[in-house]
């Protein structure tokens, strides 16, 4: 390989220049050229941009990819297809995993079963609730992360790189700037001595004159300051250009923060109108604890015993007493075989025929002959009214 020893040693001797008068600084033993006041709150800003974006950015990711060992497989993965040159393949999010569980599983138990049914309404909901967080995951990557992404690796890459010249710059003009105050202390000293010494008895050595030799040392200082000068000063104005840039990017990622607060109000609404789509679905289940009056046979032996028919008053049959018709007042509770219910959740009554609930308590059921099977009438001391089934655990 060809070297340039010429290049090598020069670029050895600055750095070992620069090592030198940062040590100096440091020590106290050295003059330190201060930036204007304007630039330092430039640096200052873009130091608390740089690392509360780093931060924002990590954990963000976090928030999109909650487990960090799926986290760091994925950065791998992203990497290696970058690398690769090739197109990211869509992930399977947890929810469509869960999904597609719960849809096999249906199928291994029965479709036609009660719990199979359940699991194909509450799989196929959970597989809608993973595709609204995989198009949410990909929105915010795109619209959120990636430019946060790019300034971090790339316009504060070449911030840093200019701040690191700008200080280079810096470290070579103050040591010019001692070189030079050694060099006019020197011809100073130089020249109050005589041009000439005895160095040996009865001889006398004319030397050079130091004076001349120092004056030059000292013309030769201050052009080297005055180059450093310059180069200082335009490296300082292209270091304050691209901090001024700063303001730009706080818009942009302005813009782009109002963009991922919108996805995600997206996502969280389309996850709430699925659950209430889910809760609906449920809520039309045929009720297994209660009675089947379509049929006229119990769903369950045990609810057909402890749960009796009551008989319709005027005896005008078991589908005469309809829910639009139903009268709670006039309803009686069955001599015996009345039953205890737990409430599993809190219910808000919807009108003046149902019952508020609260979780924990525990209340009296019953039904009566042409009631929907996923209602019961409960009462709580003299209150009395229509609770739903699926908020209830009957108790033996």
């Amino acid at each position: 390989m060809d070297f340039n020893v010429k290049k090598l040693a020069s670029d050895a001797g600055v750095f070992f220049t620069r090592a030198v008068q940062f040590t100096e600084e440091k020590l106290g033993q050295a003059e330190k050229t201060e930036l204007d006041a304007h630039l330092e709150n430039l640096l200052a800003r873009a130091d608390s941009t740089k690392n509360w974006t780093e931060k924002i950015f990590r954990q963000t990711e976090v928030l999109l990819q909650p487990n960090p060992i799926d986290h760091t497989g994925a950065r791998i993965e992203e990497f290696l297809f970058e690398k690769l040159d090739r197109k990211l393949p869509s992930r399977t999010t947890n929810g469509e995993l869960l999904g597609q569980y719960m849809l096999e599983a249906a199928n291994d138990f029965g479709p036609g079963s009660p719990y199979g049914s359940t699991l194909i309404k509450v799989g196929e909901s959970q597989r809608r609730l993973g595709g609204a967080e995989r198009e949410f995951m990909h929105t915010s990557a795109i619209n959120f992360l990636t430019p946060l992404r790019n300034f971090l690796e790339g316009d504060w890459r070449t911030i840093s790189k200019e701040r690191r010249l700008l200080q280079n710059r810096r470290l070579d003009l103050d040591a010019c700037k001692a070189r030079l105050k050694k060099a006019k202390a020197a011809e100073a000293k130089a020249a109050a001595m005589p041009d000439f010494q005895e160095t040996r008895p009865r001889n006398y050595v004319l030397s050079a004159s130091a004076s001349a030799l120092w004056s030059e040392e000292v013309d030769k200082a201050e052009h080297e300051l005055r180059v450093a000068q310059t180069e200082f000063d335009r490296q300082a104005e292209v270091t304050r250009l691209l901090l001024e840039g700063i303001s730009s990017t706080h818009v942009h990622h302005l813009r782009c923060l109002h963009e991922f607060v919108e996805a995600q109000a997206t996502y969280y609404a389309q996850c709430h109108q699925y659950m209430q789509d889910l809760q609906k679905q449920l809520g039309r289940f045929p009720n297994t604890f209660g009675v089947n009056t379509n049929t006229g046979a119990p769903a369950s032996p045990s609810a057909a015993a402890t749960l009796p028919v009551i008989p319709t008053p005027g005896g005008t049959g078991a589908n005469s007493l309809e829910p639009d018709t139903l009268k709670i007042e006039e309803v009686q509770p069955p001599a015996t075989g009345t039953r205890k219910a737990k409430v599993l959740y809190d219910y808000d009554a919807a009108d003046t025929s149902e019952l508020s609930l609260l979780a924990d308590e525990l209340i009296t059921v019953y039904t009566v002959p042409g009631m929907d099977p996923d209602w019961l009438i409960g009462e709580r001391g003299n209150q009395k009214g229509k609770v739903p089934v699926t908020y209830l655990e009957l108790l033996s």
